[in-house]
């Protein structure tokens, strides 16, 4: 038996639910990076990327089917608060 799922097991819950916490982290990690500003959302990169970053480690280790997503999620997460803090110090906008 292989530890990585295959064609032949289900698609269940938790794996829509891994999906849709890593995609969400992917959302948060945007709007962290800067594009809060373009939506008029206080983007606050200090919060908003460190909580997707840990979303995103939640959603990977709930389903192995989504690891790669939650692991893009996670470089998300990391370029999202890189940018952020600098286009908040850049603009004189909060950090935390």
């Amino acid at each position: 038996m292989s530890s990585i799922p295959g064609s032949t097991q289900r698609f269940s819950i938790t794996d829509a639910i891994a999906g849709l916490m890593a995609a969400g982290s992917i959302l948060l990690s945007f709007i962290a990076s800067g594009f809060g500003l373009i939506l008029t959302i206080e983007p606050r990169p200090g919060r908003l990327a460190p909580v997707a970053a840990i979303v995103a480690f939640v959603a990977g280790r709930m389903s192995v089917r989504y690891q790669r997503l939650a692991l893009v999620a996670v470089f998300a997460a990391l370029i999202g608060f890189v940018l952020g803090m600098s286009l908040a110090v850049i603009t004189n906008h909060p950090i935390i």
